[in-house]
């Protein structure tokens, strides 16, 4: 299914509303708008397996142009508009877009962009208000014509990794091979088979629409007829007055909602009525237990996690009620099956941990866009359909997988395997902090020593006396050899939107550069 079948049957149901002002977009709109804007993509050249790319903030008209996009076999790139202009134009030029949709709250951004993009971006496009470089969305659209082409071909997302090693890379899939109208999207059935998605779901999206969760789900709860109540930006109390107001069903977090959450004053957290609230999704980070603990304890057993990636190589699931009986797994797969394996590729046994590979299933095919060696690398040396994203962890007897960390955020101390996630869980509901992160940095001894990096909570002084408490925290907790030795403090930790620690750029700060 697609907008279009749900438009012929509820042209007034809404697809999309703004959890703060209310502004809706039914599915009338979406079908209509999103045809007229396909009809503007291919008048002007456009063919399938081109790149149509969206530069926005959270609006309505994201998804005008997703739906114009997948309905006729093009990719879709939304490119993080946090990233400065010349990061931005990277990836338009990098993505080889011939389209450029931006939204007029990112104005002065996008004509710094208009002037570093090439000139095979030839649909430059503004909603919202005029931007200097871009014609008017609006009047585009009116020109052209609302008649659905005969042929539409589906197409899929072209989205970015994070980039935080680096430049970031497209992760492009294969197209499929079917209309957007017929059936075959793994995901979509995912949804209504584990999470019981349907025409009648209000799905609660609080985090940027430019990422890959929130912009998948919400395009699948479309297909499947429901309402997206998308959240202008993440604020605790807002969400809960959303849950409220639009009676939300559904609903998707990473871990940094669920502390802020918690960490909401009691008559707050219970003046709303939550009542309508059936399934609480998370992903996108690891969740310390005592976080998701206090969650379940507040909402109930309503959490799902998943693990999973853009990459879109695997997925493993977990209910609250199998949680509470392995805590800390991310569960059993429900997509690909999951190898754990060595450093020479090895298949390790239940309970020895190794790097997560995932054998793909189905339409799992995807390429990192002009980058055939790390394509090359997330494969298995002797399976290329075994695929990793670089995660360390292990399955239990049960199958089972609990997840120790990234391989590249390991700290070897003292030829010890330290994992700073395991850490990192022990401090993230410490009082006296707000955030944290623990990285290894060199060492003359050890090679490496373990550092927390810590955000302290308002009102709490930092120095030596919180360091020595941290500290002593810790190891009072897990095994002495993994407490920090040292504790620094910073007015705030260097995060995406979406709440994943740029560990990369925080580790920049203690390496030594090296001989001129």
């Amino acid at each position: 299914m697609y907008p279009g079948a749900h438009a012929l049957q509820s042209p007034q149901r809404p697809a999309v509303i703004m959890a703060s002002t209310g502004e809706q977009l039914t599915y009338g709109e979406l079908d209509e708008r999103s045809v007229r804007l396909a009809h503007v993509f291919r008048e002007a050249g456009l063919r399938r397996g081109d790149v149509v790319a969206l530069l926005t903030d959270n609006s309505i008209h994201a998804y005008e142009v997703y739906w114009a996009a997948v309905r006729s076999g093009f990719y879709i790139t939304l490119v993080n508009h946090h990233l400065s202009a010349p990061e931005i134009a990277y990836i338009v030029n990098d993505s080889g877009a011939a389209a450029l949709v931006v939204s007029h709250a990112l104005a002065d951004l996008a004509r710094d962009v208009a002037g570093q993009i090439r000139a095979t971006v030839r649909v430059r496009l503004a909603y919202g208000g005029d931007v200097d470089g871009f014609d008017d969305y609006a009047a585009a659209l009116a020109g052209a014509s609302a008649e659905p082409p005969a042929d539409q071909p589906r197409g899929a997302d072209l989205l970015y990794s994070s980039g935080t090693t680096g430049r970031p890379k497209g992760i492009r899939p294969e197209l499929p091979d079917r209309q957007v109208g017929e059936p075959g999207d793994t995901l979509v059935e995912l949804l209504r088979l584990f999470y019981g998605f349907d025409q009648d779901a209000v799905y609660l999206s609080p985090a940027p629409v430019y990422h890959a969760a929130p912009l998948r789900y919400g395009a699948s709860v479309h297909a499947l007829g429901g309402t997206v109540v998308m959240m202008e930006r993440f604020d605790p109390e807002d969400a809960l007055r959303a849950i409220e107001r639009y009676r939300v069903t559904h609903s998707q977090w990473v871990p940094t909602h669920f502390i802020r959450l918690l960490r909401l004053p009691e008559k707050v957290r219970t003046a709303y009525d939550l009542s309508s609230h059936r399934v609480v999704v998370h992903a996108a980070a690891p969740c310390p237990p005592d976080v998701k603990r206090a969650m379940i304890d507040w909402w109930g057993p309503k959490l799902y996690e998943y693990y999973s990636a853009t990459e879109g190589i695997g997925m493993t699931l977990i209910t609250s009620e199998e949680w509470l009986t392995k805590p800390g797994s991310v569960g059993r797969p429900i997509l690909g099956q999951p190898r754990i394996c060595d450093d020479e590729g090895r298949v390790l046994p239940a309970g020895e941990t190794g790097t997560v590979y995932f054998a793909r299933e189905g339409d799992g095919s995807f390429e990192y866009l002009g980058d055939p060696d790390k394509t090359r690398g997330a494969q298995h040396p002797e399976h290329a359909d075994w695929v990793t994203l670089g995660d360390v962890g292990h399955l239990d007897e049960d199958g089972y997988l609990f997840l120790t960390d990234r391989r590249t955020f390991m700290i070897i101390s003292g030829g010890v395997n330290i994992y700073p996630q395991e850490i990192e869980n022990v401090l993230a509901l410490h009082p006296d902090i707000t955030d944290v992160a623990v990285i290894g940095v060199p060492d003359p001894e050890m090679g490496e020593a373990v550092k927390a990096v810590a955000q302290p909570a308002p009102g709490v002084t930092p120095g030596p006396e919180l360091e020595e408490r941290l500290i002593a925290y810790v190891r009072e907790r897990i095994a002495h050899y993994k407490a920090p030795r040292s504790v620094d403090f910073v007015d705030e930790l260097p995060r995406t939107p979406t709440g994943k620690l740029v560990k990369g750029k925080l580790k920049a700060r203690y390496v030594l550069p090296g001989p001129a």
